[in-house]
């Protein structure tokens, strides 16, 4: 019995307790729950409104200064009508209704630079408006005043929103609306006075129409800067990649030439022993080694060779250990020089260019490096005339001189309508990469008659000494073939050069 008395006891003091001595500390808390989020709705206030920053109104595109001479020419006729308005019908003196009226009008032209501290001073002149017109409010006989905004105030203030949404955060547009609205509300409902008419709900509508306006355009304005920006982006990076893709090709092609005189060094090593009527272990021993490096040195340039010529090199079942057959990889050819210009300029032809060619100068040879670019840089020189230039007459021009190689490759006014292209322009990139990578230069322009000449020099001081050419016994290399252009043909009314 005692023991169920004493539970009754702790029971109810417990329950108590509970009522009287922790409600209050959870009441405690709410209240400090409360009171810091109002602080930290008070900093977000203060760090979005307490500012004089400066934002200035951009120049349009089209309408260049045409909205900044608007609003000027607003904000005159807001201080016109808000002096007149408190002259007249307000009670108050021609000097402080000069300075009242000018207020909004001011608010307006900052707002054309610093629209939040515009804001600020548009709210300042109402209240000092509301404050001044309340004394006199029904004291003019036959007039009711407009409190606590006046047309003028309303419409400039309507105006500095407006400035003001377009050009900071949403939030912040929408903080400035709150705040009108409870100014608003304190000046008509919590002080309000005597025989007026309210234009306050009329400022409120009108208010947030015109935030939520300014904030659409706002956000219109962002939307068009960041697809701007992101067309921009992918430009470059489209540019970028096809460089990429350039260099990578570049690179396959020079990896077969490196490749093949990798494979020449290994036979010649393989066989200078058989040379020598008695060669010593030491030659032998060095030739071996030469072999050797030579054999690993094309083992690592096949697999790079490899990568770079397959489509999917994580693949492991395909050729060179990187991708199945038929998935990418490039056909082992051999590399295109000078002497295929004939054939080339005669593919051109059967397409339907007409293509004449012409060599220069003493014939010599280059190095595989040079002959390549050279022969890709006619390739591409053509390809773009086919494209570009339907139905012109193309001239290429090779002149081997003391310093290296000229070419020139010049088309006249297209013919037909030029259809558009699906390629991305890049072709030029290319040409001007390997002349770069040679020593070389390339130029490209546009001729007064509507053609297009491209212009290109690669050194040939690049052909290494003891090569065939240096030899007096070997025979000089051959010239390109290249075909004779077929006889012209004239259509009436047109000269054949």
């Amino acid at each position: 019995m005692f023991r169920e008395v004493t539970v009754s006891k702790v029971d109810g003091v417990t329950e108590s307790g509970d009522r009287q001595g922790f409600a209050p500390l959870a009441d405690r808390g709410r209240r400090g729950l409360w009171v810091l989020g109002a602080l930290r709705a008070l900093r977000v206030l203060r760090d979005d409104l307490w500012t004089a920053r400066r934002d200035p109104l951009p120049v349009f595109v089209w309408l260049r200064w045409l909205p900044h001479g608007l609003v000027c020419l607003a904000a005159f006729g807001v201080a016109l009508g808000g002096v007149a308005q408190l002259g007249d019908n307000g009670g108050l003196n021609p000097g402080a209704a000069f300075a009242i009226g000018f207020a909004p009008a001011g608010a307006v032209l900052l707002a054309l630079r610093r629209p939040v501290a515009a804001w600020w001073l548009s709210m300042a002149a109402a209240v000092v408006c509301a404050v001044a017109v309340r004394a006199h409010l029904g004291q003019i006989p036959g007039v009711v005043f407009s409190w606590p905004w006046t047309a003028a105030g309303i419409i400039g203030h309507l105006l500095v929103l407006l400035l003001l949404a377009l050009r900071v955060r949403a939030r912040v547009a929408v903080e400035a609306l709150a705040l009108t609205a409870l100014l608003t509300w304190a000046l008509e409902g919590g002080w309000g006075g005597a025989d007026y008419q309210p234009t306050g709900v009329a400022a409120v509508v009108l208010s947030a129409v015109v935030t939520v306006l300014g904030i659409a355009l706002h956000g219109r304005r962002q939307a068009r800067d960041e697809l701007v920006e992101q067309t921009s982006l992918t430009a470059e990076e489209r540019a970028r990649r096809t460089l990429l893709e350039e260099r990578s090709r570049i690179a396959r092609e020079l990896h077969d030439v490196v490749a093949h005189h990798m494979s020449v060094i290994s036979i010649q090593a393989q066989v200078a022993p058989h040379l020598v009527e008695r060669p010593s272990p030491e030659l032998v021993e060095n030739l071996t080694g030469i072999r050797r490096n030579a054999l690993e040195a094309l083992t690592e340039l096949r697999r790079v060779l490899g990568v770079l010529r397959s489509e999917h090199p994580e693949d492991p079942e395909g050729p060179y250990g990187l991708g199945a057959p038929g998935t990418g990889a490039a056909p082992d050819a051999p590399q295109p020089t000078l002497a295929r210009l004939g054939t080339l300029i005669e593919n051109t032809r059967a397409a339907g260019l007409d293509v004449s060619a012409e060599v220069r100068g003493a014939v010599r040879q280059y190095t595989p490096g040079v002959e390549l670019s050279a022969y890709r840089i006619v390739q591409e020189a053509l390809s773009n005339a086919l494209r570009h230039a339907p139905g012109s007459r193309v001239r290429v021009e090779v002149v081997h001189g003391p310093d290296g190689l000229q070419l020139e490759i010049a088309n006249s006014r297209p013919r037909r309508k030029v259809p558009p292209s699906p390629g991305a322009g890049h072709g030029l990139l290319g040409m001007r990469e390997r002349a770069a990578m040679l020593g070389g230069r390339v130029t490209a322009a546009a001729t007064a008659q509507g053609g297009f000449t491209v212009t290109a020099f690669l050194p040939g001081d690049s052909t290494p000494p003891g090569t065939p050419s240096d030899s007096p016994t070997d025979d000089p290399p051959a010239a390109p073939s290249l075909p004779s252009p077929p006889p012209p043909t004239s259509t009436p009314g047109e000269k054949t050069p």
